[in-house]
């Protein structure tokens, strides 16, 4: 409920219980609180927790006066903006009304009260109060406003940054095969026919495989994002997926000497997935261990069942994450910032994508600086 919603509160103060009954049914409005009180000690404790438009206080009261009450509210920073409206049966002279306007009144209105008067004059300060709290709500909700537009500006610039390094490094990979390519060209119409050929040809398709698995992780990370990739379901033997995914990523885990060491269960694992899909979201996290684990390294994969979830764990004795880092690294223009090693760094972000799509989750369950990294990936198994 925002504070337009609440009623607008009138505090009446008067020792007679007829006199507040009789002010309660002229003042009586829709959308207008009226709290009263009988004695000077009970309208003070309901300011204490109640914010009013208007008091109106009777002057002549046992123990605490209207005249005395209003001082003491003026003394008080909660109670000092209320308006006074002061309730008199006698004669307001001059002296009467200068000690009252000195207490802080802005009105006398005299008994036998006339009723229209009465309520012409709450009426201004029921107006005043409202106009003064809509200016107070809009006041709050433009600063609001500012605040998250400088939250989202903020962000925008961050995210134009970030996608700048992105495209610089995206330049910098896609150079350097093209380049190798390019010279390899040379090379061979020159040494075509020798025994160096079928060397510079290796490179070259070394070049260009790298090339090619840039631009197809580049175009699965657009697809997603634009809704346009669709799996291929079917019945789907977790364990072979596991196999093939390894077989994949072997040469990656030989070129840096590192040991692979598989935790699978011998219990068959079934999943409603898209192998292609799955086999690329555990080839993937092979891929990164094995890239950012030092040579002669140690990596692991895990698989077991827990209810109705299959677990994968990938886990390594590499580089690790830095703490600061380890909330971003999902992020597609993040992950540049810690990659040491060639690559583009979107791998993690499209296995989350993948893996949301298969309506799993990834974490990392476990990273340190020079101690490696665990990410675990969990898939919904059919009822």
């Amino acid at each position: 409920m925002t504070p337009l919603d609440h009623p607008i509160r009138f505090l009446l103060v008067d020792d007679l219980e007829e006199n507040l009954l009789a002010l309660v049914s002229l003042l009586k409005r829709e959308g207008l609180d009226l709290h009263t009180a009988r004695s000077g000690e009970e309208a003070l404790e309901l300011m204490l927790v109640h914010d009013y438009a208007l008091a109106l206080l009777d002057v002549q009261m046992p123990g605490i006066d209207g005249f005395e009450l209003a001082e003491i509210m003026r003394a008080n920073d909660r109670s000092r903006h209320i308006p006074i409206i002061f309730v008199t049966a006698g004669t307001a002279g001059v002296s009467r009304r200068f000690r009252g306007y000195e207490a802080g009144a802005v009105d006398f209105i005299q008994k036998p009260i006339e009723a229209d008067i009465l309520r012409s004059k709450a009426k201004v300060f029921l107006d005043l109060y409202d106009q003064r709290r809509q200016i107070v709500a809009q006041r709050d909700a433009l600063a609001a406003q500012r605040d998250e537009l400088s939250v989202l500006t903020e962000a925008l610039q961050s995210a134009h940054r970030q996608k700048n390094r992105f495209l610089a490094v995206l330049g910098h990979e896609l150079r350097n095969p093209i380049a190798a390519l390019a010279a390899g060209v040379q090379l061979l119409e020159k040494r075509e026919g020798t025994d160096a050929a079928h060397k510079i040809r290796t490179g070259m398709d070394r070049s260009l495989k790298h090339m090619t698995r840039l631009i197809e992780d580049l175009l699965d990370i657009a697809r997603i994002d634009q809704g346009k990739i669709s799996l291929k379901k079917e019945q789907v033997h977790l364990q072979e997926v596991i196999a093939f995914a390894v077989e994949t990523a072997q040469p990656a885990i030989e070129a840096g000497r590192h040991s692979l060491q598989l935790t699978i269960t011998s219990e068959p694992i079934w999943l409603e997935a898209d192998p292609a899909r799955v086999a690329q979201i555990i080839g993937n996290l092979l891929g990164n261990a094995a890239k950012y684990t030092p040579p002669g390294g140690e990596i692991g994969l895990v698989l077991r069942q827990e209810g109705d979830w299959a677990i994968m764990e990938v886990n390594d004795n590499g580089i690790g994450i830095a703490p600061e880092q380890q909330g971003r690294i999902f992020e597609i223009f993040e992950q540049v910032e810690r990659s040491t090693q060639d690559g583009l760094g979107i791998g993690l972000a499209l296995v989350r994508q993948l893996v949301d799509l298969h309506g799993g989750t990834i974490a990392l369950a476990r990273s340190a600086p020079n101690e490696g990294s665990t990410f675990e990936v969990r898939l919904p198994t059919p009822d």
